[in-house]
């Protein structure tokens, strides 16, 4: 049993048994962690309780069945996830086109406000300028707006997912293997930060290939808001995995997490300490139904889950 104490030291208690853990306790023991020694920082958007390195794994594969670790000591809005992804992997940046699908993750980070904070007067609203989609498919190519197609632009820029595709799927097994520990995809760029809304906080993701068959994925994530943020995270980045594997003829095997600055906004301490009483269920299924040529031709209606057991929702304000 550990016993843990909050800002304001209220006790809290969380019973691991490391036996019969599923991969949620990891997520469940990194609050503990954080309420119990997180340093007090006033930082951008709040004061928060951080700590500095974490990590964690999630499996993606259950006795041969494919899962994907969406949180379930809380209910995760995975369809909200699944439809950003999606729209990361097709290289958008107009906040508009999550709009039209009622996801509004983006809005605060979109509106005229924030972007004229940002010194952005140039972007319309909703131009979240070369955000991760950007940077994914059209590395470094230069920003106009969100309108242009930037697949026909004189200067494209590196497409780093379609690299990634096109190791994985190579005839040549030499090619492959000189190129396993080269699988990585940035979406931190120093040339093009001053013109995104918001720099992104999961900057460096690199896959990696065992057995010829199992695919795994670790992500860098360089701030990591644990209360929202970090569920969303995990899921998404295990549906890339999932698709990735799919799309290339493998198996999806294990989402590895490394978070630099890993914190806790004070306001969201209550709402933990209610999550960390509650206890994990199993991770649910996934199943992708069709394959495509193309990465991009891939639709939220491909994907079901099933089986996702979940208690009730906990909400916390969201910091932009």
């Amino acid at each position: 049993m550990e016993t843990n104490s909050t800002a304001d030291n209220t006790v809290v208690e969380k019973s691991i048994d490391s036996e019969t853990a599923c991969d949620e306790e990891q997520y469940l023991q990194l609050i503990a962690n954080i309420l119990r020694t997180g340093t007090r920082e006033n930082t951008r958007n709040g004061d928060t309780l951080s700590l500095f390195g974490a990590s964690m794994r999630f499996s993606l594969l259950r006795e041969g069945q494919a899962i994907i670790p969406l949180m379930t000591t809380k209910r995760l809005a995975w369809k909200t996830c699944l439809k950003e992804l999606l729209w990361f992997v097709r290289g958008e940046t107009d906040n508009k086109l999550l709009q039209q699908q009622n996801v509004h993750i983006w809005n605060a980070n979109g509106s005229r406000e924030f972007l004229d904070s940002r010194g952005l007067y140039q972007n319309r609203e909703n131009d979240l300028g070369p955000v991760y989609g950007h940077q994914w498919r059209h590395f470094n190519a230069p920003y106009e707006n969100c309108d242009v197609d930037y697949s026909s632009a004189s200067d494209k820029g590196v497409d780093q997912l379609q690299r990634i595709i096109e190791i994985l799927t190579h005839d040549d097994e030499q090619v492959k293997k000189q190129n396993m520990r080269r699988l990585v995809m940035s979406a931190w760029n120093p040339c093009q930060l001053d013109q995104m809304a918001l720099p992104p906080c999961h900057i460096l993701v690199q896959f990696h290939v065992t057995d010829d068959k199992y695919l795994s994925c670790a992500l860098y994530q360089r701030s990591g808001d644990v209360g929202l943020g970090v569920p969303f995270n995990i899921a998404s980045y295990a549906f890339l995995t999932h698709l990735i594997a799919h799309h290339c003829g493998l198996v999806a095997k294990e989402f590895v997490h490394f978070i630099g600055d890993a914190h806790i906004y004070v306001e969201h301490c209550d709402a933990l300490q209610e999550q960390m009483k509650r206890m994990p269920y199993q991770s649910p299924s996934i199943h992708i139904s069709n394959k495509y040529d193309n990465i991009n031709d891939y639709q939220f209606t491909d994907f079901q889950i099933t089986d996702y057991q979940h208690h009730d929702t906990i909400k916390m304000e969201m910091k932009a």
